[in-house]
């Protein structure tokens, strides 16, 4: 089956002009643009709001990870800014992962606003099997991001984000309508720098990827548009 993947752009930067520049440039490419710890920190809340007052979408990674009473207002939060998409780590655990998801519906429905779509964190890409052991995981990384994928499912997740390796394995035991977000894409002839677990584009897409979370790349480039352009052209199945 053909599938049509969506690229997020990452911006991966402190400078909230930086960041809304390159969403100018893009926008008639990229739809969605990912405000991670950095961006966030750096020009807080009213970032969000300022791309999607350039009619763009926002991804926030927060990667959210703490006592479920704390997650769970947060997420709300999120949701009221309007983001399309947010995360939060697996390894918090299935209270946690319930609680965010109640707390963001309940949310949503009373304030009459789209609720985000609500991602897992499985595994991070900077991290390969033999990294596991010393957090005291002794499974392989594929072995634990199914788990840890399974356990935001069925807590009511809309989908995970894990590294482009595990992509195939999550789609035939999640099936088609579970979101599967894919950081780690490398194209041809770029440096993988911190990532681990990584693939180019077009492997991505085959394997089975909604989104694919997209960097330097495409921000370090020297014409980001074009960039773009070629990575989107690369992907076309």
């Amino acid at each position: 089956m053909k599938r049509r993947a969506e690229i997020i752009v990452a911006l991966d930067t402190a400078s909230g002009g930086r960041a809304l520049d390159l969403v100018r440039g893009l926008r008639g490419q990229v739809s969605m643009f990912k405000v991670g710890l950095e961006l966030y920190t750096a020009a807080g809340p009213a970032i969000v709001r300022e791309i999607k007052g350039l009619g763009a979408e926002v991804f926030l990674d927060l990667k959210f990870h703490d006592i479920p009473n704390t997650v769970a207002r947060a997420s709300a939060e999120a949701s009221r800014l309007g983001v399309a998409m947010l995360d939060l780590h697996l390894s918090g655990g299935a209270a946690m992962i319930r609680r965010a998801v109640d707390e963001v519906e309940a949310t949503c429905t009373l304030n009459q606003i789209r609720r985000p779509a609500l991602l897992g964190i499985t595994v991070l890409t900077s991290l390969g099997d033999e990294s596991l052991p010393a957090l005291g995981i002794h499974r392989t990384a594929q072995e634990q991001v199914l788990a840890l994928a399974a356990l935001g499912q069925e807590a009511g997740l809309d989908g995970a984000v894990a590294s482009p390796r595990e992509l195939g394995s999550l789609r035939r035991r999640f099936g088609p309508d579970f979101v599967l977000v894919t950081p780690g894409i490398r194209p041809e002839g770029s440096p993988a720098d911190d990532q681990v677990r990584t693939l180019t584009p077009r492997e991505a897409v085959e394997a089975g990827a909604d989104y694919l979370v997209i960097g330097r790349p495409i921000t370090g480039a020297e014409s980001p548009a074009a960039a773009a352009r070629d990575i989107l052209r690369s992907i076309i199945l």
